[in-house]
């Protein structure tokens, strides 16, 4: 169980970069927290997913909406002709590793 802990914090910390917010009021930092909280938990939920099932198909995670929105966005990631949970997981890490790159 910890190490599930220590996994959310991970996404929460390096993933969301929570803590390099520049945000000055409590209640701005408060929302920000809030949705990070959100997405770090989806991310990590989709990432037990994807260590249970890897192979499975992505809508064992993922809303028909979002695997065609993920399929339009350009990732970075090769083109499979097996659309797998950890297809789409890799295409979601993408996207935050472009945020970084944006900077």
């Amino acid at each position: 169980m910890r190490w599930k802990i220590e996994t959310f914090h991970k996404i929460l910390k390096s993933g969301c970069k929570a803590e390099e917010s520049k945000l000055r009021t409590a209640e701005r930092l408060v929302n920000l927290i809030s949705v990070y909280c959100i997405l770090s938990w989806r991310i990590f939920w989709m990432t037990m997913i994807n260590r249970a099932c890897p192979d499975g198909p992505p809508t064992l995670a993922l809303t028909k909406t979002e695997i065609t929105t993920l399929g339009r966005l350009r990732t970075g990631t090769p083109a499979s002709s097996r659309k797998t949970v950890s297809y789409y997981l890799t295409r979601i890490a993408r996207l935050g590793n472009q945020r970084a790159s944006d900077r």
